[in-house]
């Protein structure tokens, strides 16, 4: 848990730092949680953030698609409840580990 909230302050560190304006962390509703949500300009992004510890083992590796498909779910309810329908979006996934922070605008699937 410590390695996930250190991980979230980091990713929320680098977004503000290249102009993103963060709107909220660990929203959380029945069934989902999205990690951060910010806006790059008029775009709403919904991050998610990875991080290990363990050598060998890349964090982009645990976001699978039906990982993915839950996300989706859980964004579309941020959407619906904040009335962003006509709005810009977009996933993004931040992978922290011993070899640094790694930034995937529009991220799909691994």
């Amino acid at each position: 848990m410590e390695l996930g909230r250190a991980a979230e302050d980091a990713a929320a560190n680098y977004l503000l730092s290249l102009g993103y304006t963060l709107v909220t962390r660990r929203w959380k509703r029945a069934g989902g949680e999205l990690d951060l949500v910010a806006m790059d300009g008029e775009t709403v992004v919904f991050v998610e953030v990875k991080a290990t510890s363990a050598p060998g083992f890349a964090p982009e590796d645990a976001v699978s698609d039906s990982k993915f498909r839950h996300l989706e779910t859980v964004a579309s309810r941020f959407v619906s409840e904040h009335g962003l329908e006509e709005t810009p979006q977009r996933f993004d996934l931040i992978a922290l580990d011993g070899d640094g922070l790694r930034h995937y605008e529009d991220f799909l699937r691994f």
